[in-house]
């Protein structure tokens, strides 16, 4: 199936974000999008995207200053798909060990946990193993730069998980919210796949 050229794409701009990978990997695609922090604007696209990059606090910091931490919440409960990314996965929880005192937007329930063994941050290529809750992805390697994982309350919602000295959660699905720790947009073939999937959900 082709992905449609009607298509628009809001990638949210809240100055926490890898946006112009993302926007690249969207030209190539021929998706029209938008790189916005205009609330109009990322309602009335088909797609949103909501990338992350930095520190969990500052993140959050950043959407409560630009007045976008609830815009957030209610974004998710609509029925139009949401794809979060790297830190935009982490902060769609509860809480972090990386800000403890710092509340996440709670859209799932569970934790960010530092990994306790080998060199971090993790950066580079691994491999995924999908689980049954996956639509999107195939065990293939994708690009990873992360000290922190998410840990789920609900297992249900894992779509993938990565390893690292252990195996942790590196996707998540759950109806229109699509999560991953890994950077499609720096994960070449792979990472194209899953946006190809994505966009065509």
């Amino acid at each position: 199936m082709d992905i449609s050229s009607k298509l628009k794409v809001a990638i949210i701009d809240y100055e926490a974000g890898n946006v112009q990978s993302i926007a690249n990997t969207l030209s190539y695609l021929n998706i029209s999008h938008i790189i916005t922090s205009d609330k109009n604007e990322i309602k009335s696209a088909d797609k949103i995207i909501f990338p992350g990059q930095g520190h969990f606090e500052q993140a959050i910091k950043k959407l409560k200053s630009k007045d976008m931490f609830h815009f957030i919440q209610d974004l998710t409960t609509k029925n139009k798909d949401f794809l979060g990314i790297c830190l935009g996965l982490q902060v769609l929880f509860e809480k972090s060990e990386e800000a403890p005192n710092v509340e996440g937007l709670k859209i799932f329930e569970g934790e960010v946990l530092k990994f306790r063994e080998g060199k971090t941050p993790q950066i580079g290529w691994a491999e995924i193993k999908t689980t049954k809750n996956n639509t999107l992805l195939n065990n293939e390697y994708f690009y990873f730069v992360n000290s922190y994982y998410v840990k789920p309350k609900d297992e249900n919602i894992i779509s993938s998980y990565g390893k690292y000295f252990i195996d942790y959660c590196a996707s998540v699905e759950k109806n229109n919210v699509v999560a991953v720790q890994f950077h499609p947009e720096k994960s070449s073939a792979a990472g194209m796949n899953f946006f190809k999937n994505w966009l065509k959900k």
